[in-house]
């Protein structure tokens, strides 16, 4: 931590740090009999520390920063050698411009405080100063998401379903950390008869990714897992680091069998979280997101069948009634009283239909034979047996014009019966019209 440029606030009648003897009056060891409760200790180092330093100026990187419901942000300021808890309250928060994101370098000013409930100290937070900036892991974790995002290993058309009710789950964590202890307390409860395999492996640390990678090749090429889980608990950006090595990532998105990502809160991204098929925001999530609740499975398949009976039950009733109403009907008492008219009814339409065909049927004999009678008047041989004749030349055809024979001409004259053949003696033209 660097001092900041301002006074630091009075801690006794001449200002300035408490004193050697002071301090000590703090912690002078009480009689056996007044031994000093939690509470009391607490708020001694809570004195001292507050009443020794002013305001500060520290440098370092953000890391977990989060805005609470209340409006108060909380997060974490580090360099390579410590990290400590930093405040900054919702009347500060509201003269912050632009927030800083996790991995940017900032200066902030503050004053030390301890948190009592917890027996914590943190940093109170008045304000963001200085440069800002990336820091060396955060560069790198960008560089590298970037560079397999172009590759496509993030793209949504690799990702695969989760089987809806898997009979295996594999998992790759740590045995030891609480996130097992959750994961296998839920998995039970919402799926007894599911069988869990874990693959363990280091998720923090030196040679903590090749691990990962190890105990994920594992349990993918035995092959016995429907899903795999593969995370850790909350931490620092660095704790969670191994699940954002590149070899990780690749080997997420290379098993065979779908895997859900579950690193830190839900807050915390990781390139395991973009490499896997689903994301969950914490190992709790990931364990209730891949198994179904056997108990809400129950009580849905309850309430259906009880749906059903019901249904089942309304739709007998109400059959029963209608086929009550039914048998009560004349219908069934009296069924000639329904067929009867209606059978006089198709003789009535029978007979309708007769006569209506026979009067058809007289018409268009009627029709016909004034159609004959027209016909045969414009037949020609009725026009023959009046006296008329029928003049042809030697070809067959009809002569209409004298001009078209001449004298010595063989023709013929079919008469109204039979026919004669004769020689033209003389053709005679008609008088020209005056």
């Amino acid at each position: 931590m660097r001092r900041g440029l301002g006074r630091p606030g009075a801690a006794g009648e001449r200002g300035g740090r408490p004193s050697a003897r002071a301090a000590r009056s703090l912690f002078v060891e009480p009689p056996t009999d007044a031994a000093l409760s939690v509470s009391e200790l607490t708020r001694r180092i809570k004195g001292l520390l507050e009443g020794s330093t002013g305001q500060l100026a520290v440098a370092g990187e953000i890391a977990g920063l989060k805005a609470s419901p209340s409006g108060h942000v909380y997060f974490s300021l580090k360099d390579a050698g410590a990290l400590i808890d930093c405040v900054l309250w919702r009347s500060a928060a509201g003269r912050v411009g632009e927030f800083p994101r996790d991995g940017d370098q900032v200066v902030v000013r503050g004053r030390l405080s301890v948190y009592e409930p917890r027996g914590r100290y943190q940093l109170v937070v008045s304000s963001f100063a200085g440069g800002r900036g990336k820091g060396d892991l955060w560069l790198k974790f960008e560089e590298t998401r970037e560079r397999l995002a172009a590759e496509g290993l993030f793209a949504a058309e690799r990702k695969r379903k989760l089987p809806p009710s898997p009979r295996s789950v594999g998992i790759v964590t740590s045995p030891t950390g609480a996130a097992i202890r959750d994961m296998l307390k839920i998995l039970t409860r919402r799926a007894p008869g599911v069988r869990v395999i874990v693959s363990p492996c280091l998720v923090q640390g030196s040679g903590a990714a090749a691990e990962i990678v190890r105990a994920l090749a594992r349990l993918d090429r035995w092959g016995g897992a429907d899903v795999i889980i593969v995370g850790r608990g909350g931490g620092s950006f660095e704790d969670l680091w191994p699940f954002n090595e590149e070899a990780v990532a690749r080997a997420i998105a290379g098993t065979r069998t779908p895997v859900v990502s579950a690193v830190g809160h839900e807050t915390d991204f990781s390139l395991a979280d973009f490499a896997a098929d689903a994301r969950a925001a914490t190992p709790s999530e990931a364990a209730e997101r891949v198994v179904p609740d056997r108990a809400a499975l129950l009580a849905r398949v309850s309430a259906a069948a009880a749906g059903l009976a019901r249904a089942l039950s309304g739709l007998v009733r109400t059959r029963r009634a209608r086929l009550i109403r039914a048998a009560r009907s004349r219908l069934f008492r009296r069924p000639e009283d329904i067929l009867m008219p209606r059978w006089q009814r198709l003789d009535d339409a029978l007979v309708r239909l007769a006569a209506g065909a026979d009067a058809s049927l007289l018409a268009a004999r009627n029709r016909l034979t004034a159609a004959e009678t027209r016909l045969s008047c414009l037949s020609p041989r009725q026009v023959l047996s009046r006296g008329y004749a029928i003049a042809l030349d030697g070809e067959g055809r009809v002569l209409l014009d004298a001009a078209r024979t001449e004298a010595g001409a063989r023709i013929g004259v079919i008469l109204h019966r039979g026919r004669l053949d004769a020689r033209v003696e003389r053709a005679r033209q008609p008088p020209e019209p005056r």
